[in-house]
């Protein structure tokens, strides 16, 4: 009962229980010649005749309050049995292993601290020997005191007389007084030398302080084991059970509530919640009334609140004691109609398909109704979608759609959460077409379709890939058009196009997890360790960082007051610009090869930023002193507008150029407001796919964003200014907020300037308060200050990577400077390939490498 899904809702008491038996005379702890016979329900403890403290509370049986509090704790109970049960042995083998993984990692940074330690003891004890010998030693306090004091008594007896002279003696003799009057004034000022002890700052308390707090533990949340390691499919789709919906005459669209509750719609104006006996429920009285719109037209959010399209194409929510109705989203556009509707358990964003009369899109929108997303176009600008019937999203967090081309063929359509395009499944790789209705994913993140064509269930890996048909059409069911997965007992409700009948199919099961320990390891089997998995080929295996950074030949930049912003184009030419409209492309020579004229001029008033990006085509992209954005081709002979400035209440402030989806990721600022800013996401062909403005409480994300990149992950990194503050801004691809970075963890405040990500996933970013290059992790961690202000360089004010050659290219605020480093060097790979080798006494060291800590 414990491992297998078939049991999972059965009601497992213990044999005590089932028999009735409770023990009726428990020793009372305060009177021992006496037993409990009542429980004290104020004070919830059991007590006997004799416990008068408790005679004028309110007492209940034994038996009534154990059955009362048994069943307030049932579904707690439940849960132990189903799920913690089964979790905690598929567990265990990893803190085990993660035990061993923290001790050899534990004593290796003890030694290093012990070494650093010893190091800063030596440190301290040569300063103070050389304070004891050359301070006090060879400087004579007491002399120095001695000789001043004997020249102030001397300066005393002299002033004395010649007061004496010139002003107590009766008779004054002119010529005395100017002759002697040259040599006795000037001796009346007498100037002592003092002298001020002080200690000059040979120590950096920060440094210091850095050095012995290596060890850092990071919380990462609550311990999970994938779903791989916990599911697995079974030889084929089982039925559960099947239940007649009263009340509807089709099921076109499921939203599953819990194992036991389920609204379901048809193409009539019905949408009603039922049990398993397929007893109405609730119905929904305003629901949308379009006989062509069946389709996605509701979804339940994690508090079993019903959201749903209803007759005025508003977006509503139904609480959970369906008592309350609210408008979620209103539409405010008539041209736009919401087809299709979905919530994210994983982001808590609300996905919606969404139709016009000309194009399609899918659009997001956060917690608070605000959007945040607009998915519509591919790399090359083409529409991605058709007629957006049913919605959902993948464990990956990809955004699936059951799209309709016509009405004897569609697509499955496919993007990541940022929006870029991955796929699109058009059917079976026999080449029969496709007709997508209801479409969802499993837990095992595979995705499944209803095909109107074949009146069957497909299976699709998460790329896209045909597994098999899962469910064909039945005399039992009739032909399948709708589903939802329930992610708790993991069956699959199937909604029949020809009746009013719902069908649970049972097609994923547990592993064989607790049989023994050999099968718990069995089950770990798939986890690569450094033993047994193939030598991986990341920047991770193939890089590593130096220590310090080297310094190679520097350029003096000829036509610029300052390196404001860089880009690199080859290995040796580099676009330079300052905030006097100066934007350069140069060699190492750095002599000027050509100027833009038409580039905007930041100024003093407004700022430094990131004017300029280069594409994968060594065009240069810009912003030209009209807002626009340009386009330089390679030749540097035509200059195009990629993207007209047609809002005049936002202004383009940075840009960056996406190697990874072809983006153009531009910062903007609203110019009515102060510290109001978003970042928007541009397709190939210039068109608008994403905006990214606020974060899950509905909160600005951005008050000025001067410059902005992107991290191998997909991140968008941006250096936001605030007045003479900032932070560095982190979201992920589809604009969820990961953090923001606001300075060392000794909280000193930042001044982000430029910023960059190198092949390593670090965060490089010039801090203007320290005048120092600081590098994060790709989680915002702080690591080290990679460079500092240097007499050579300056303030390092700007950033630029080379991901050929791994070289940073640092622009200087003071001069016209541009300095490149190596910071970044390759693995020895004999080295590498011996890590992976393991040796015998080495082995379980070596296994733990690969547990992931969270």
């Amino acid at each position: 009962h414990v491992k297998d899904l078939k049991t999972i809702d059965h009601d497992v008491v213990s044999h005590r229980d089932k028999i009735n038996y409770i023990p009726t005379e428990e020793i009372c702890v305060r009177h021992p010649s006496h037993v409990y016979t009542k429980y004290c329900e104020p004070c919830q403890v059991p007590v006997c005749y004799h416990c008068r403290k408790h005679r004028n509370h309110r007492q209940l049986v034994i038996t009534t309050s154990y059955n009362t509090k048994r069943q307030q704790h049932r579904g707690t109970i439940h849960t132990i049995r189903s799920e913690a049960l089964f979790y905690r042995p598929v567990l265990l083998p990893r803190i085990k292993t993660d035990f061993k993984t923290c001790r050899t990692k534990f004593s290796l940074y003890q030694s290093e601290m012990l070494t650093k330690a010893q190091t800063l003891k030596h440190l301290i004890d040569y300063i103070q020997t050389d304070f004891m010998c050359n301070v006090f030693c060879d400087f004579d306090f007491k002399h120095r005191c001695l000789k001043e004091k004997k020249e102030m008594t001397r300066h005393i007896v002299s002033l004395q007389r010649y007061v004496h002279i010139y002003e107590q003696r009766r008779v004054i003799r002119p010529l005395q007084f100017l002759s002697s009057i040259k040599t006795a004034l000037p001796q009346i000022h007498l100037t002592l030398h003092t002298s001020q002890l002080s200690m000059t700052e040979s120590l950096n308390k920060e440094d210091v302080m850095e050095s012995l707090s290596a060890i850092q533990i990071t919380e990462r949340g609550n311990r999970r084991v994938g779903n791989q390691c916990l599911l697995k499919l079974t030889s084929g789709a089982e039925l559960h059970q099947s239940l007649t919906v009263t009340g509807v005459e089709r099921c076109y669209h499921i939203s599953c509530v819990t194992s036991d509750r389920v609204w379901v719609s048809d193409d009539r104006n019905n949408l009603m919640l039922t049990d398993t006996t397929g007893v109405p429920l609730h119905r929904v009285e305003d629901s949308c009334t379009c006989s062509y719109l069946y389709g996605g037209l509701h979804t339940v959010i994690s508090e079993s609140d019903l959201t749903y399209i209803d007759r005025n194409y508003n977006i509503n929510k139904l609480s959970k004691d369906m008592k309350t109705t609210t408008t979620f989203i209103e539409r405010t556009d008539s041209t736009w109609d919401p087809r299709c509707v979905y919530w994210s358990p994983s982001t808590g964003d609300l996905l919606v398909g969404m139709y016009n009369y000309r194009t399609r899109k899918v659009t997001r929108y956060n917690q608070s109704g605000q959007l945040t997303q607009t998915i519509q176009h591919d790399n090359t600008g083409r529409g991605l979608y058709s007629y957006p019937r049913y919605i959902t999203e993948n464990n990956n967090g990809d955004v699936v759609v059951s799209d309709s081309i016509d009405y004897m063929s569609g697509t499955v359509v496919v993007t990541e959460r940022g929006g870029r395009h991955r796929f699109s499944y058009t059917g079976h790789p026999s080449g029969s077409r496709l007709e997508p209705r209801g479409i969802c994913t499993d837990a095992l993140s595979h995705i499944l379709v209803c095909d109107k064509s074949t009146d069957t269930v497909q299976m699709l890996d998460n790329d896209g890939q045909f597994l098999s048909h899962l469910l064909t059409k039945s005399q039992e069911m009739g032909r399948p058009y709708s589903l939802s997965y329930d992610v708790n007992t993991h069956r699959l409700w199937v909604g029949s196009r020809d009746k009013n009948k719902v069908c649970v199919y049972r097609y994923i099961t547990r592993q064989d997890a607790l049989t023994d320990q050999s099968r718990v390891m069995e089950s770990l089997s798939g986890i690569p360790t450094p033993g047994t998995e193939k030598p991986q080929q990341g920047n991770q295996c193939l890089l590593k960082l130096m220590s310090p950074p080297e310094l190679l030949p520097s350029l003096t930049v000829t036509g610029v007051d300052g390196c404001d912003h860089i880009s690199c184009v080859t290995s040796d030419r580099v676009w330079v610009n300052d905030w006097r409209n100066n934007l350069i492309l140069t060699d190492t020579t750095g002599v000027p090869l050509h100027r833009v004229k038409d580039s905007f001029s930041s100024g003093l008033l407004t700022g430094n930023r990131g004017l300029h990006t280069v594409n994968n085509e060594s065009e240069l992209i810009y912003i030209n002193r009209n807002h626009n954005i340009n386009k330089l081709s390679k030749d540097m002979k035509t200059t195009t507008t990629f993207i007209e400035g047609t809002d005049s209440s936002w202004k383009p402030q940075c840009g960056y150029w996406s190697p990874s989806t072809g983006d153009l990721l531009v910062g903007m600022c609203y110019i009515h407001y102060t510290e109001t800013g978003k970042v928007t996401r541009y397709n190939q062909s210039g068109q608008l796919t994403q905006t990214i403005q606020h974060d899950n409480t509905g909160r600005g994300l951005y008050s000025y964003p001067s410059y902005i990149t992107e991290n191998n992950n997909g991140d968008v990194v941006v250096s936001d200014c605030i007045g003479l503050s900032g932070a560095v801004v982190v979201t992920e691809r589809g604009g969820r907020h990961r953090f923001s970075y606001t300075g060392p963890p000794l909280g000193s405040r930042l001044r982000p300037r430029g910023i960059c990500t190198d092949a390593l996933s670090h965060i490089l970013v010039c801090d203007g308060k320290t005048s120092t290059v600081q590098m994060l992790d790709k989680d915002g961690q702080f690591l080290s200050h990679l460079l500092t202000k240097s007499q050579e360089m300056g303030r390092p004010w700007s950033l630029s990577y080379d991901v050929n050659t791994h070289r940073l290219w640092v622009g200087s605020e003071d001069k016209n400077k541009v300095f490149v480093y190596r910071y970044i060097t390759r693995q020895d790979a004999l080295t590498v390939v011996d890590e992976h080798t393991p040796r015998p006494n080495e082995e379980a060291m070596f296994s733990s490498s690969a547990v992931e800590w969270r």
